[in-house]
């Protein structure tokens, strides 16, 4: 529990005696007092130490704190640090203002725009702060580009990156087009970098650390880190790196359309965004609101905070309220070809592992296990040792295993609410009927406003997927069903380029001289996506299609969505069936 700030502790004067947690107590002389240089000097030496012994012995005894070492340590305990300490002795506010007065001439200057004024993109590497594996750094791996990045294959557990012009299909940057003008921006995105999902899960991470810790572990060779590696990954929660990416995300959004708060200015209103009550989930949407507003943020914007758990309806997570996500057959179809094809790819890599460690007979699961270590531990800690055991043609199987892990037929459905949302703010017009994951109650003038040229919206990886399935963005499935056995050539979906840690999808809304109505684009991060896949949406080089035309498109998908049926239905998934539609449509 962080310290309570609302009532100052009495701050010690000089020369009275101070108690730290009930051990002796040290006069501390007044500065008057004269006494020989020696005995002051010793008596400050012995002082010293006294308050070191009392601050190690404080340091602890902290319950959160979860101590180990190398010396006694079985492999795989757990290592937890629980940051601030429940009651820390130096907490007086009145001593540590942050207004003092005095803050000198300041006045904004100009919003930024680069999305709308510069001759070119920003683009976003999306990996400071971490250290790759020394052989894949500079360039040294054996890849025939010219360098492997580890970290964008990692399916969703890769950090954010600007995907390469062209990725999706369409050969245009996500600046605006030269006769052009950006007039709004509709932004969803994901949180940013997390811990796994639970320490007590019976497989990931987590898993393999209980593996480990409850057998005679003997490693060597690559493995030999093992010998005193401890788990060190938390639960659910941001990492630190995550919450860089929030920011980061923010502060790219307000350089990109920072020209677009001169409406709320001349409206005299204030954004209104959107997150979840999940912890990950408010914590990135503050991290992303400090990075686009700054500090402070008291009066800069609104922050709707949706409730995510079962019974309430969200579209932010519309799982939540859908009955059958609980049915793993019907949910989460894609376990099964996952591991057949992990089975495949990492059947060397099993054997090569294997002859370096004793004491635990290790399988697929447990080397995916090691892989996925290797990627968390990297976005929380910087750095792992796990990513150096597997070679270039293993992380690539890695990556697509995310990948071929997709394919449900509730995914439509999961995202039609957002569909539902979307329509209703470009068109300015109430939802007339909630029969999905919208959520009647917030849907008023405060919490979901009309008319605003800003928006913005936090959520996770499989529901930005469920959204753009939802959309019926059939590029992504260009490729076909994803087969368990093998790789296609010139994959269409990747999760790595769709759904990472802070991906992001941006809705352009424009005004162009070369076009009679306004103009909407699908951006995802920074990929723009083609909509001549839609129902009256024609060929365009930049990707853009009539608001109108979008609109219509849309209306169609959400009248061919039957929620009811999908996420409430009494149905079986017939033998064989696969989806790129992410529906039931053989009933």
């Amino acid at each position: 529990m962080s310290p309570s700030l609302s009532t100052d502790a009495k701050l010690p004067a000089l020369g009275s005696g101070i108690k730290y947690s009930g051990c002796t107590v040290l006069e501390l002389d007044s500065p008057y007092t004269q006494r020989p240089t020696a005995l002051r000097t010793t008596a400050a030496f012995f002082a010293g130490i006294v308050v070191t012994l009392i601050a190690v012995a404080q340091y602890a005894s902290w319950s959160g704190l979860y101590l180990t070492t190398s010396l006694t340590a079985a492999p795989g305990t757990p290592e937890w640090h629980d940051y601030p300490a429940p009651s820390p002795t130096n907490v007086f506010p009145s001593a540590f203002p942050s207004d003092v007065g005095y803050p000198g001439p300041t006045h904004p200057g100009a919003e930024p725009g680069v999305a709308a004024t510069a001759p070119a993109y920003p683009l976003h590497s999306g990996s400071a702060h971490l250290v790759p594996p020394p052989h894949f750094a500079k360039g040294k791996g054996k890849s025939k580009k010219d360098k492997f990045d580890i970290f964008r294959h990692w399916g969703s557990l890769s950090p954010w990156y600007s995907v390469e012009q062209g990725a999706f299909g369409v050969d245009s940057s996500p600046e605006a087009p030269e006769t052009c003008q950006i007039t709004g921006v509709h932004l969803l995105h994901r949180h940013g970098a997390r811990y796994p999902a639970d320490v007590k899960s019976t497989r990931g991470p987590a898993m393999f650390a209980a593996r480990v810790r409850s057998a005679n572990v003997t490693a060597s060779g690559p493995l030999r880190f093992l010998n005193d590696w401890t788990y060190k990954l938390g639960q659910e929660g941001l990492t630190p790196f995550g919450r860089a990416q929030l920011f980061d995300l923010g502060v790219s959004m307000r350089m990109r359309y920072g020209f677009l708060l001169k409406n709320f200015t001349a409206a005299n209103i204030l954004p209104v965004f959107r997150t979840e009550s999940q912890h990950r989930m408010l914590a990135s949407a503050q991290n992303f609101a400090l990075g686009f507003f700054g500090y402070p943020l008291d009066n800069q914007y609104q922050q709707v905070v949706t409730i995510e758990e079962s019974g309430f309806n969200n579209t932010l997570a519309p799982y939540r309220s859908c009955r059958n996500n609980a049915d793993i057959r019907k949910a989460y179809r894609g376990i099964s070809p996952s591991n057949e094809w992990i089975a495949i790819y990492l059947a060397k890599a099993v054997r090569r592992l294997q002859k370096h460690i004793s004491g635990i007979e290790l399988d697929a699961a447990d080397v995916f296990n090691m892989q996925e270590m290797c990627a968390y531990e990297t976005v929380a800690l910087g750095f792992s040792k796990f990513c150096e055991l597997f070679t270039e043609k293993e992380w690539e199987g890695f990556d697509y295993a995310y990948g071929v892990s997709f394919g449900s037929p509730l995914s439509k459905a999961l995202g039609i609410g957002y569909v539902q949302e979307l329509v209703s703010r470009l068109t300015q017009t109430p939802i007339e009927i909630h029969n999905s994951s919208t959520n009647a109650t917030l849907h008023n003038d405060l919490t979901f406003p009309f008319g605003h040229s800003l928006y913005v919206d936090a959520t996770h990886e499989v529901v930005i997927i469920n959204v753009l399935t939802a959309l019926g963005l059939r590029s992504f499935a260009e490729t076909g069903p994803l087969p368990s056995n093998h790789i296609p050539e010139g994959l269409s979906f990747k999760t790595s380029q769709v759904a990472p840690f802070a991906a992001n999808v941006q809705f352009q809304i424009l005004s162009c001289s070369s076009e009679p109505g306004p103009q909407i684009r699908v951006i995802v991060n920074d990929g723009v996506v083609p909509l001549n896949v839609l129902k009256g949406c024609p060929d365009n080089q930049h990707g853009m299609c009539p608001v109108d035309a979008f609109v219509e498109a849309q209306r169609e998908h959400i009248r061919t969505t039957d929620w009811n049926l999908v996420c409430n239905g009494d149905w079986k998934v017939p033998e064989g069936w696969n989806t790129t539609s992410g529906y039931p449509d053989w009933i």
